[in-house]
């Protein structure tokens, strides 16, 4: 591996840090007090389309999405410009077109999805006229094992009829969202990896009820489109709408959720240099008993510690970015697991200390280290939890030995 930057990822880089101290973290504060004021908590703010349309006109537009549909950049190539929008992720990624859930139904549609489906839903998502949900999750089975999923989708002449309900799905509260990937069992009777399929279905299809917005530690998350619980009552779309084959939905989301989780420990590291530069302008410029709170020997122990394991995390991100360009997404299967596990959980401790040293100012408003922190604890499941992943992880490990 070369860890230096290539010319075009360093010009991007440049373009990228002056876009976030000219427009984004001056939109901050104006992104909180239009939410604040809005009557639709779930809409997004003004200030993000101005923000989207000054972007675009930079060419920091889709910068996630490899090939000709997107900027055509490596993992690796994109891997510092995703750390650098994870210093303000509610902000940075909508305002590029690299937000979740669209990137990664953007990447199904570009892989999977006919000449039809691209035209009628990835060009829009490409262009940023839409939004999108990605509704996998289920609140009555234990989802971090996808086959027990138990929406059906079963085919009746030649529609698809959908029954059944899911929750936190990403995206689905944006009165923007138009469209849905929709996840469920299409032959209850096949190999358990091969009962499920994916399905498209437009999001004013009749049926389709949109019921209620899920908080995640409090916060609605309404700059990601929030989340929410959508149930599917006998919802009709065309077999045309399914996405690649009938028992091919698991192998699809293993392929999207890939890409999403390194995407997801990008932006971490992005957090947790925000947290870290936090914490030391805080620790220099408060007193306590007498002497700067730089000055307490814990401190100073959480400050070190913090940048071994951010330089720690980046490297095995770099890694892991330069294995999926190489040699694919399943010859790094072993290190987008590790990153998964360590990355969440590393970052949200790094937050942790960040918010201690800011005081009752951290867990506060007036800063961003709460809405952080809770980002990255709800990282620790989203696309998998821990423990799931260390399972695999061990079990490969052992298969060596065995």
């Amino acid at each position: 591996m070369d860890f230096g930057y290539d010319a075009r990822t360093e010009e991007l880089r440049q373009q990228l840090l002056a876009f976030m101290d000219e427009f984004v973290y001056p939109a901050e504060p104006v992104f909180a007090r239009q939410r604040a004021e809005a009557d639709d908590p779930w809409s997004p703010p003004p200030v993000v389309a101005e923000l989207k349309a000054e972007a675009r006109k930079r060419g920091l537009w889709n910068l996630f999405l490899p090939g000709e549909n997107g900027a055509g950049l490596t993992n690796l190539q994109y891997a510092p410009l995703a750390e650098i929008t994870g210093r303000s992720p509610h902000l940075a990624p909508p305002a590029l077109n690299c937000a979740a859930p669209d990137t990664g139904n953007m990447e199904v549609l570009n892989e999977f999805g006919t000449q039809e489906q691209r035209k009628a839903w990835l060009e829009p998502l490409l262009a940023g006229e839409i939004r999108s949900a990605f509704a996998m999750t289920e609140p009555d089975v234990a989802s971090s094992d996808a086959t027990n999923i138990e929406t059906r989708i079963e085919r009746v002449g030649d529609e698809y009829v959908i029954n059944g309900r899911k929750w936190y799905i990403s995206g689905a509260m944006n009165p923007d969202c138009r469209i849905f990937i929709v996840m469920g069992k299409t032959d209850p009777t096949a190999d358990r990896h091969r009962q499920q399929s994916m399905v498209l279905v437009p999001r004013d299809t009749p049926g389709v009820e949109v019921r209620r917005g899920m908080r995640v530690f409090g916060y609605d998350d309404g700059d990601h489109g929030g989340h929410a619980e959508v149930v599917f009552h006998d919802v009709r779309v065309p077999v045309a709408n399914l996405v690649g084959e009938e028992g091919g939905g698991f192998a699809i989301a293993q392929a999207r959720l890939g890409p999403g989780r390194i995407h997801h420990c990008m932006r971490l590291i992005g957090m947790a240099e925000r947290g870290v530069e936090l914490m030391c302008r805080r620790a220099v410029a408060r007193t306590a008993f007498g002497k700067p709170i730089a000055a307490q020997g814990v401190v100073r122990e959480w400050i070190a510690e913090a940048r071994v394991e951010i330089e720690q995390l980046r490297l095995l991100v770099l890694k892991t970015a330069w294995l999926m360009d190489t040699v694919g997404n399943r010859g790094a299967h072993t290190e987008i697991q590790a990153i998964k596990i360590a990355t969440p959980a590393a970052v949200q401790r790094i937050l942790d200390r960040a918010i201690q040293v800011h005081g009752a100012g951290g867990v506060s408003q007036d800063f961003p280290l709460a809405e952080l922190w809770a980002a990255a604890r709800t990282l620790r499941l989203a696309d998998g939890p821990d423990e799931v992943h260390k399972r695999s992880l061990a079990r490969r490990e052992l298969r060596q030995y065995v």
